[in-house]
Parts: C-alpha cells; structure tokens; sequence
C-alpha cells in the first residue's frame, strides 16, 4: 500500500498549512514541510507548535531564504526531500505540494491509483524542442549565468545579462544531460529520489549548473528524473490539476467549484482561494473518506476556455492589407449558410448540389476534414484558410469556374462573415435556425469537449442553459449584423414558407426551392 510523504513548501497563512497537514496525516500519510526562513517568524512559531507533536510531520532543519525564479526554491526543496527520506523511511511516495494545493480525491483512491500505476509522475519535456514556454527568455535561462532575481532586482538582472552577451561568455549544458522542463508538482517513487539525491551528491558539476540557471524549479528534477529513470517508468503529466488564465495567472478555485474539482482526472488541485473556507472544509474532509465513487469527466479546462471564451464578441486584430484590398470579383455571388447544427446545413447544401448546378463546399472554415482541392497549400490548414480567406475563394471560384458558390459556416465566425459582406461581390447569406432539445446540447457539450461521458446531471443542468444562451447569442449577432440580402429558414416553419426564402436565396424556381425545403430528413438528429 503506498504511503506519501507530502513535500511542502510554504510561507504565509500558518493556520491554512496547520489544517492542510493535519488533513494529509491523519489518514497514515506524512509531511515535510520547509517554511521560508523570510517569512513571519511568529507565523512559523505557531506553525512549530502545533504541529510539532504530531509524529507525521517533520520540518526542515535548515530553512533558507526563497525567491521566485531562483535556486533556492530546488534547495529548499532537497531539503525537504531529504528530511522526509531521512525521517519517513517507510514513505514509498514524495508528493511536491504548496500551501494552495488541496487534495480533490480521498486517500483511499489516491494511494490505489499509485498502487496501480507503478510509475513517476512528473511533466518533462524537452526544454528546446518544446513549446512548453510561451513567452520570454529561453535558452537564455541556461546558457547565461544568473546571479540576481529578475523579480527584485531587473535592472541588475538585465545588465548582468547583457553584459554576458556582449562578452560571449555562454556556457555549455553538462554533455551528458538533456534538459527537460515542465510543472514544479510531481510525484515521485522512493526509489527515484534516492537517485536523485545520489546523483546531487556525485555530480558537482550539474548542480553548478543548474544552481545558475534561471527558474530551476522548471527544469532541475524534470532532467534528473529523465535522466535517472527509463522512459516506461515517467508518466509526463502532473497529478496536480491547475489552469492559466491568458496573462499566465494561475486560476484560482472557489466554493462552488467543489463538484467540478471533484470530477477531474488528478489528485489534487492548486490553487485554492483563501477565502474559499467552504470549499477547504468540505476537500478537507473528503480525503479522510471512503467507499467514494468519483465520476469523473475531466472536462475542467475545456470549460474553463469555453467560459472565459464568452463576451469577447466584436475584438479581433486589424484586417490584412490582401484582405481589404483584393475582391472576390464583382460579378461573382457567394452564398454563405449558416447552422450551429452542421448536419443540417450539410444535407441541404447536398441536396443542393443534386438539385443545382451551384458548386457547394461545407464547413471549410471550421473543420480540417472538408474536401477541397489541391490549391497549392493555401488549404491545407484552417489557419491558413481563415488567414488568406479571399483568396482562397477566389481561387475555389475559379478552381470550379462558376460564378456561384455555396459555403456552409458556423455562426461563431461572424468576423468572415463582415469580412465578405465588404467584398465588392454579390454576397448573401441563409441563416437555419434549429430547435435545440436539452438531450441534443447535451450531446454537443461531450462532442466538443465540455462534458464527459460520466458529467454528473447536475454538472449538466448547469452547463446546458449557458449553452443555449450562447447558441442564442451567436444567432442575434448575426441578426443585429444588419447584412443585406440576409434569409432565414426555421425548423418550427412549414415547407411553404421556408422554400419561398429558398427561393429567393438561391434564385431558383419554385418547384426546386420546395425540394431543397423537403429534403429528406433535414432537421432531423
């Protein structure tokens, strides 16, 4: 059975980290805990004397000085590990946490599942092949040395920078050793850190180097544990659920996100609000539990994007000077239909194609599988698609020598649409509006990600009206759009009614309109 010695590091909030250890040890596991040596004296007082009787817990011997981007977060983290190898010899798991992190599993589940997976759990990728970082410095995080903190001391940080690269003084990485970089929250096996801890005290060298390197907690375990242990035994993923927001701000969690914590595919999660006392009391009890059934649908960040998604309608960088410039051609109609549900648009524009001579294209701009020709590799990407629109239905024009052509869209791109509603040719567009049935959203929501096939009902119930209500908006922007030569068809219209809009839509007789409104099945799911 395993049993985990949980690697805290830590410097406010002495009664938060009192509770969470006393949460984590009370079910058999352990705690190393390394207080900043810069923090509140009397805050770590507190933290000793409460936590001092309990046989569970031990703390660093010597605490150190921490700052961000620095090796003094990898030392005091050695130091953790060390104290709890040393005093925790039964210990057969090391768990890095924070005094954000709470546990979204019970120890029951979570000693099962490392039980069942006999592996290190530790994000590490390689730190030049990778896009791991987004932003900023680079390769210079290792090849230059860096003795201030950017964070407290930039001007020195970037002088002494700059100075290096003016001098040439770059250094070489160990030849033996392949960075890795990744998340700082692993899980790691006994056996693996008593290497590492090995390989600290035979390798002066690397521990040189990385005691110089930029943000070391990104990269200093992730290379050892790569370099140690064999690839069939690293699972490159953290245990430790957490999200970004776009500015690289941790998300943070709040009282009503305890099913959503609980249903996701990690063991616990960071970071959790101060405030959040209901949400810390509940996780608090939860991992003393047993006999817990989880569902779990990991859906947590698909929601997160979708969420945070909402209300930026109308922001989008400047046109492209060949997209305001170049025309379609003044004689040329497109005809553009629009559906959220693309198997309907998808039947009409066949029908389309049986009943017409107009060539016919489906979701081009939103899905990678549609079938086009070969124009020279403008089409080969939805990217490349969406960022040469014009021209390459210019070129679809001329590939299918018509003057017409007939594009299904979804009504989220309502950029493209203003876009060639600006273009000198005969554009019009047909919006189908569909009835949305709560079995059929729910369906949309697991397709594109947002729930799983074990989505609590409750999850659901709440996440299908912000669903509507989306679908909703989506259909009104294009309404206010105000686009000339704008049609609409719906499901809950007869026939009649919608083949006199198809009618004049298309430009065909009456007798084909009222075959495209019969078509077989159009509505249906």
């Amino acid at each position: 059975m395993a049993k985990i010695a949980y690697i805290l590091l830590c410097h406010k909030d002495p009664e938060a980290i009192i509770q969470q250890a006393e949460q984590l040890t009370a079910v058999g596991d352990c705690m190393a805990i390394h207080f900043d040596a810069s923090a509140d004296p009397a805050s770590y007082a507190l933290i000793r004397a409460a936590l001092d009787h309990n046989p569970n817990v031990t703390f660093v011997g010597k605490r150190i000085k921490c700052g961000w981007g620095e090796w003094s977060l990898v030392q005091a983290t050695l130091l953790a590990v060390e104290a709890a190898a040393a005093d925790f010899p039964r210990a057969t798991h090391f768990y890095m946490l924070s005094g954000d992190c709470m546990a979204i599993k019970t120890a029951e589940f979570t000693h099962n599942y490392l039980d069942q997976n006999d592996r290190d759990f530790i994000e590490s990728f390689d730190f030049f092949d990778s896009d791991w970082i987004k932003t900023g410095m680079k390769e210079e995080r290792l090849i230059y040395r860096h003795f201030f903190n950017e964070r407290n001391h930039k001007t020195l940080f970037y002088a002494a920078l700059e100075l290096q690269k003016r001098l040439g003084l770059k250094r070489d990485i160990p030849g033996d050793i392949q960075v890795q970089i990744g998340s700082q929250w692993w899980c790691l096996r006994r056996r693996t850190i008593e290497w590492i801890l090995d390989f600290t005290r035979a390798r002066k060298d690397v521990m040189r180097f990385f005691r110089t390197s930029w943000i070391p907690d990104e990269t200093f375990f992730q290379t050892l544990v790569r370099h140690l242990v064999k690839e069939s035994e690293i699972d490159p993923r953290t245990l430790t659920f957490l999200m970004f927001t776009d500015y690289g701000m941790p998300v943070t969690f709040h009282n009503d996100h305890y099913d959503l914590l609980l249903s996701q595919d990690f063991l616990f999660a960071r970071k959790i609000s101060p405030g959040a006392k209901r949400l810390k009391s509940r996780l608090g009890k939860l991992y003393a539990s047993r006999n817990i059934d989880f569902q779990i649908s990991n859906e947590g960040r698909s929601l997160f994007k979708f969420l945070t998604d909402q209300g930026r309608a109308g922001r989008r960088f400047g046109t492209r000077f060949w997209e305001t410039e170049s025309s379609l051609g003044r004689e040329r109609q497109l005809m553009i239909v629009v559906c959220k549900k693309w198997h309907v648009a998808k039947r009409l524009v066949e029908q389309v194609s049986q009943v017409t001579e107009i060539p016919t294209i489906e979701y081009l701009f939103d899905e990678d599988s549609t079938v086009l020709p070969d124009l020279g590799g403008i089409q080969s990407s939805l990217g490349k698609r969406t960022r040469h629109r014009r021209a390459l239905m210019r070129m679809l024009f001329e590939h299918h020598d018509s003057d017409q052509l007939v594009v299904c869209m979804d009504p989220s791109n309502l950029e493209l649409m203003h876009d060639f509603f600006s273009d000198r040719s005969l554009t019009r567009l047909l919006q189908i509006d569909c009835d949305f049935s709560d079995d059929y959203l729910s369906g949309h929501a697991r397709r594109v990600g947002l729930a799983g096939e074990r989505t609590s009902p409750a999850t659901l119930g709440r996440l299908l009206p912000t669903i509507r209500n989306d679908i909703t908006h989506e259909a009104d922007r294009i309404r206010d759009a105000g686009f000339s030569r704008h049609f609409r068809i719906r499901q809950s219209d007869s026939s009649e009614i919608n083949s006199a809009k198809l009618m004049a839509f298309f430009g065909v007789s009456q007798d084909k309109a009222l075959q495209l409104a019969q078509t077989r099945h159009l509505f249906e799911d």
